[in-house]
Parts: structure tokens; C-alpha cells; sequence
């Protein structure tokens, strides 16, 4: 099977399929069933009234998603009422533009959901300005746009009860398959025509993926009461399955050798080609497994691992030599690794065999792995500073949206000058690199989907080929609104050229007005992320490495405690363990949204680069030590004596994050280790390993303290 072929079935299995899908047929049926009847206009109020909720009905726990869209069914008729009865007044109205664009872009203190709900308010309140409404056209306009969000609500909730487990498939599905492009480029240290640095930077790029997939199926499942409670079925299947899959990332990812050296050293052999060919192939198997939980359908091996391994095992013996004892112990390691994520994969796959009794989980606290949002007013009130990049979003936005609502009233007035200030609030991002790519985006997807849907129109005349040409773009283009934006507004262009022309309006004034429009509303959009009170990722980077340098203490301490002989409970390590990835992740994404930045607001790329390739060196062998005395394969040792490299480099971590702030609270002083009893035999490779983590971390204090230097002195 091609990449081509593979891509389209991952397409059609994934959640964004099935949710445009939905989307399409919620929006698209009042629609069509009103307009067949002579009530078109009261169809597209029904469907606007959909599209608003869809906005919020983004993937999550189904309570969330519910809780959402009454909040949003709520809002909207009150948005309705309201813009109807101050729209004869033009200041009235643009100060309700002005109010309620600050107050709904502060939902974003209360997550990404309530902020769609604000999100959906502003679409309606935008597309009704140019609405002339008598009290009781208005009062029934309210009613049917409320009555098209419930419709989509009612939808969307049925879709859920019919078939529950399918999100949560497709999110561990899609999961899996990032993990095994994760595990390709990992294998992509052991070619010895790749580079080294450039190897890193794309896998801390994927690692920023991984840690997004993985918190959408956290949140799905382990804030799912079903899922976790049931004893037998999907749901456990899900859940233990997840487990092992986070498992299994740990073993990918603490896999760590010194890549320069033994491509010098067996770089001419072939061998370390073929370990890359092996880390591949086990890829492949990992995103088959994926691919058949996101599709919902059985899983059969057809490739013999196994064989593969032997093989690769007959190739490591043949470069023994008698003369150069232990020459090929670090091809022997790999070659353990590679076994164990073999096994870890056949553990995945038990997820398939459905009369196999269900392990027990009883000592994860499932719903410590993820965070519970609060809505109190002390939230809304502590962001109400300009040290708040929240704040400085929502004033950028109300000001932005002003300048539009002037542009749009005075400057180029027309019958949809609305898209200026639509397309402002869409493009408009709290991080100005996310900003500069959406304009891009959106223009080139206005330029190529006018040109497209002029010709469609142009070429079709027959309005029922035009009706299913409007739904193949609508779906096209809802589907791909989260995964590949500039795909989605192609697609979304000649959508609405289409709808417009079923009111009476000639495609090409129309185009032309949505193109001027859309150019005017992303030069605004821009213009305010980088002049009004911008916030520039390099001035928020020291927050995201204390947090990293935190989260890599924390696993140096179980480190400690482990090597002390004290008990560790198993759920305490995740813990670290998620705290890491996620710290780690949220700092390889800042660094590539600074590298999105203009060059003059970079601070020091090279360095911080060199920052987040560190530290993940440093916890990937933090946890292929930890991680193998938790769970019984490799004995802690008891040596006093190999405490000394772990303070040594929580002291080296601690002086780096005091140097980022000084207000840290002193380290406090671990056990000494002098209760422990005396070897003699301790394990050179522990010895060496400890001793690399304490290299590591000095390295680390170092980096650290020239990124700060280099700041001072700028």
C-alpha cells in the first residue's frame, strides 16, 4: 500500500473527518429542507445558528462538550436581541463591538472551550451588523438561530450516544501514529548520512505533536467516568491501552547513546544502518496498530520482528573481536532496547484479542494526569493586568476589532465589508508567529479558493450539482479546519461564492469584495499582533525553562530516592514523568514559534536549542535508570558512594534555576545515604551513566548561564 493510499484512509478513519462530517450535514439539512420549502433565508439563520455552536463543539470529554454548547446556546439568542436593537445606531453598535469583543476574548482565561464559546458570539454578533430587523423580525430571528443551535447540539450529543467509543479510538489511534514518526526519526540518529543537530530539531518538533496527541487522549479518557470505571470492555481496553502506549514512548525515548561515537565506531560496518531499518520497521507495525484502533477494525501481524532481530543479533556477533573485549556492548544494548520495544508492542497489541481478561489498574490515580479547569472570578480578575498575556490578547483584539469596525463602516463600506472584522478575529492569534502564519494562510487560500469557486460557477449552471458541490466543500473544508488551515479556507471560498449565488449575487463582485476584505482584515490582524503590546516568545522563554529545569529535579529526585532504597510509588514517578514531557514539549513549541518570529526578536537560538537538547538527554537517562529499578530489572544498588554524581547534578540544575529566579526557595538537603549498607561491586555502566547525568547537568548550568549573560549584555 502507497503513502497516498495510507493517507486517505487516515483521513477518512480520523476524528476531523468525522467531525466535518457532522458539521457538514448539521449546517447544510435546515438549510436545504427550508429552502426546498420557499424558506431559504429562514434556513441560513437555522444553519448560522449551527455553525456557531460547531465552533464549540471541539473534540473533549462529552460533559465538556455539552456544558459548552448550552453555554453557547445560551448566549447566543442574548447576542442576537442585542445586536438587533442597538444596529440602527452606529455607535451604539460599535461600542457593543468594542465591549464585547474584550469580554469574550477573556473567555481564554478559562480555556481554549470557553473561548470558542466567545469565539461563537462574535461570528453572530459580526455577520448580524448589516441586519435590518423590526422588534419582531429580530425576535424571530433569535428564535431560529437558537433553534440551530440546539439542532447541532441535539446532533452531535445523539452522535456520541450512538457510537461513545469512537473518539476516544481515533485520538489513541492518531496518538499511536505520532509516537511511531517519533520512533522513525529516532532512528534516524543511527544513518550515518544524517545530521546530528538537524535529527534533534526535528524530534523535539515531533515531541511538541506527541505531547498534544497524548493530552487529547488523556483528557478524553481520564475524564470519562465510563471509560475508566467499567471492569471489562472498550473503555478499559482504551484506558489500559493508553497506559501501555505512554509506557512505550518512555522506552523510545530514554534510549539514549552517544550518536557521534558509535557512528564513528561502526558507522563503516553497516550495522547501524540496519538497526535503523529495524527501528523502522517496528515504526511501520506501531502505525498499523494505530491506524486499526483509529479505523476500528482488527489488527494481524504480517511482519516476523522477531526473525528481524535475530538477524540484526548475527550481525552484532560478527563484529566481535577477541582482541577488543566489550567492542560491541553498546551494539548489544541496542539491541535489548530493540527486543523490549518489540515486547512493549505485542503488549499493545493485546488491545485486540477482546476475550482476554482486563488488567488491573488500580494503583494509577487517573485523574491526577490531568487538570481540572475552575470557573471563578478570581481567574478573570488576576488577568486583568497587562503582565497578563491574556489581557494584552484581549485589549489587542478590542482595538483591532475597532479599526475594522471603522474600516468596514467608513473607509470600505459594502455589503459584506462584515468579513473585514470577521477575518480579524480568526486570524488574530494570542502568539504573534501563529498570527503571521494563519494571514499567510488565509490569504493564499482566499486568492486560490476564488479562483476555483469563480470557475465552478462559471463552467455549472445546475443548482442541484451546485447544492452538492457546496456540501463536498463545506465537508473539505471543516474537516481539514484543525490540521491544515490553508487547505480549509481553499475549500471554504468557493463554499460561500456558491451560497452567495443562490441569493442572487454575481460571483465575481463577490469575489472581489471577499478578496479586498479578506487582504484588509489580515493586514489589521498582523499590523496589531506586532504593534499592539506584543509579547514575544523570546521574552517568555526563561518561564518555560524554569519549568523544564522544575520538572527534570523532580525526576532527579526519584533518581535519588530510588538509589536510597526508599519507596517510590509507581503513580509518583509518572507523575514526574508526564511533568517532564509536557514541560519539555511546551519548550521545544515556544522555541520553534521564536524561530516563526522576526530574526531581531530571537534571543539567542543556538543556545536554547542546545538548552532543550539537553535536558532531554538528561531525563532520558534519568528515566532508563529509574525507570528499571521500578520495575524489578535492574536491582538498586545500595552503594552510598553513587549518590554523590545525583546531588552533584541537582545541585548543578538548582544553580540554574536560580539564576532565572533568584526567589527560588533553597534546595533542601537530601538523605546522605549513610544508613545504606556498604558494596564493594558496583555496576561500571551505573557508575558511568550517573556520572554522564552530572556532565549533563553542568552543561545545562552552563548553557543556561551564557543565555543569561547574552541577555544582560543586550
Amino acid at each position: 500500500m502507497n503513502d497516498h493510499t495510507r493517507n486517505f484512509q487516515y483521513f477518512f478513519s480520523s476524528q476531523d473527518f468525522s467531525d466535518g462530517l457532522r458539521t457538514t450535514l448539521s449546517i447544510l439539512i435546515p438549510g436545504v429542507a427550508l429552502g426546498m420549502l420557499g424558506h431559504l433565508d429562514r434556513g441560513l439563520t437555522v444553519s448560522l445558528g449551527a455553525l456557531c455552536i460547531s465552533i464549540i463543539d471541539s473534540p473533549g470529554p462529552v460533559v465538556h462538550k455539552r456544558n459548552g454548547m448550552l453555554a453557547g446556546v445560551a448566549l447566543l439568542p442574548l447576542v442576537a436581541l442585542l445586536t438587533g436593537v442597538v444596529q440602527p445606531y452606529l455607535w451604539l453598535l460599535g461600542l457593543e463591538v468594542v465591549v464585547l469583543s474584550f469580554v469574550f476574548t477573556l473567555f481564554l482565561v478559562y480555556g481554549n472551550r470557553a473561548a470558542s464559546v466567545g469565539t461563537a458570539g462574535l461570528l453572530l454578533l459580526i455577520l448580524m451588523m448589516d441586519r435590518h430587523l423590526s422588534f419582531l423580525q429580530l425576535l424571530q430571528y433569535a428564535g431560529l438561530v437558537t433553534a440551530g443551535g440546539i439542532w447541532y447540539m441535539t446532533i452531535s450529543l445523539l452522535t456520541y450516544q450512538i457510537r461513545p467509543y469512537r473518539p476516544a479510538q481515533q485520538a489513541l489511534g492518531e496518538c499511536i501514529r505520532s509516537i511511531a514518526d517519533f520512533l522513525r526519526l529516532k532512528a534516524e540518529f543511527y544513518r550515518t548520512g544524517t545530521s546530528l543537530e538537524e535529527d534533534y530539531r526535528r524530534l523535539m518538533a515531533q515531541q511538541v505533536t506527541v505531547n498534544e496527541k497524548q493530552d487529547a487522549v488523556r483528557e478524553l479518557l481520564f475524564k470519562t467516568r465510563q471509560m475508566i470505571k467499567e471492569s471489562t470492555g472498550n473503555g478499559r481496553r482504551l484506558v489500559l491501552t493508553f497506559v501501555d502506549v505512554i509506557d512505550l514512548y518512555e522506552h523510545i525515548t530514554v534510549t539514549y547513546y552517544d550518536y557521534a561515537a558509535i557512528r564513528t565506531q561502526f558507522g563503516s560496518s553497516g550495522v547501524l544502518d540496519a538497526v535503523a531499518d529495524m527501528a523502522e520497521l517496528m515504526a511501520a507495525e506501531l502505525e498499523n496498530i494505530g491506524f486499526a484502533i483509529q479505523a476500528n477494525h482488527g489488527f494481524r501481524s504480517r511482519v516476523n520482528l522477531t526473525s528481524g532481530l535475530e538477524q540484526l543479533k548475527a550481525r552484532i556477533d560478527a563484529l566481535e573481536d577477541p582482541a577488543r573485549p566489550g567492542h560491541t556492548l553498546v551494539l548489544k544494548k541496542i539491541l535489548v532496547n530493540l527486543r523490549n520495544l518489540n515486547q512493549r508492542l505485542q503488549d499493545i497489541q493485546a488491545y485486540f484479542d477482546t476475550s482476554a481478561p482486563t488488567r488491573s489498574s488500580s494503583d494509577l490515580e487517573f485523574g491526577r494526569f490531568v487538570g481540572h479547569q475552575s470557573f471563578g472570578l478570581e481567574q478573570l480578575r488576576d488577568h486583568l493586568t497587562l503582565n497578563s498575556g491574556i489581557f494584552r490578547h484581549a485589549v489587542r483584539m478590542t482595538l483591532a476589532c475597532l479599526i475594522g469596525f471603522l474600516v468596514a463602516k467608513v473607509v470600505l463600506p459594502g455589503h459584506h465589508s462584515y468579513w473585514i472584522l470577521m477575518t480579524i478575529t480568526y486570524m488574530l492569534k494570542p502568539a504573534f508567529s501563529l498570527t503571521k502564519q494563519r494571514n499567510v494562510q488565509r490569504v493564499l487560500g482566499t486568492l486560490v479558493g476564488g479562483v476555483v469557486g469563480g470557475v465552478v460557477l462559471w463552467v455549472v449552471q445546475d443548482k442541484v450539482a451546485l447544492v452538492v458541490l457546496l456540501g463536498l466543500f463545506m465537508l473539505v473544508s471543516f474537516s481539514f479546519t484543525r490540521s491544515n488551515y490553508i487547505v480549509a479556507v481553499t475549500f471554504m471560498t468557493p463554499f460561500v461564492l456558491i451560497l452567495f449565488s443562490f441569493l442572487g449575487l454575481h460571483y465575481l463582485q463577490v469575489v472581489e469584495e471577499r478578496v479586498i476584505d479578506t487582504v484588509t482584515g489580515c493586514l489589521l490582524a498582523f499590523g496589531a499582533a506586532y504593534l499592539l503590546f506584543p509579547r514575544w516568545e523570546s521574552d517568555q522563554l526563561q518561564d518555560y525553562m524554569k519549568q523544564v529545569l522544575q520538572a527534570n529535579l523532580r525526576y532527579l529526585q526519584t533518581l535519588s530516592e530510588t538509589l536510597n532504597g526508599l519507596p517510590v510509588a509507581v503513580v509518583d514517578y509518572k507523575l514526574a514523568r508526564k511533568e517532564v514531557y509536557v514541560s519539555s514539549a511546551n519548550l521545544a513549541a515556544a522555541f520553534q514559534r521564536m524561530m516563526s518570529e522576526p530574526r531581531g526578536k530571537q534571543h539567542r537560538p543556538n543556545e536554547v536549542h542546545e538548552f532543550v537538547v539537553l535536558n532531554h538527554i538528561l531525563s532520558s537517562n534519568v528515566a532508563s535508570i529509574t525507570s528499571a529499578m521500578l520495575t524489578g530489572s535492574r536491582r538498586p544498588p545500595q552503594v552510598p558512594s553513587l549518590l554523590k554524581p545525583v546531588r552533584q547534578a541537582q545541585q548543578s540544575l538548582y544553580r540554574s534555576l536560580r539564576a532565572l529566579n533568584p526567589q527560588e526557595p533553597e534546595l533542601p538537603t537530601p538523605p546522605d545515604g549513610t544508613g545504606l549498607p556498604t558494596e564493594t561491586a558496583v555496576d561500571p555502566q551505573l557508575v558511568e551513566q550517573l556520572d554522564f547525568i552530572q556532565k549533563v547537568s553542568t552543561d545545562i548550568r552552563k548553557v543556561t548561564e551564557e543565555t543569561l549573560s547574552s541577555e544582560t549584555a543586550s
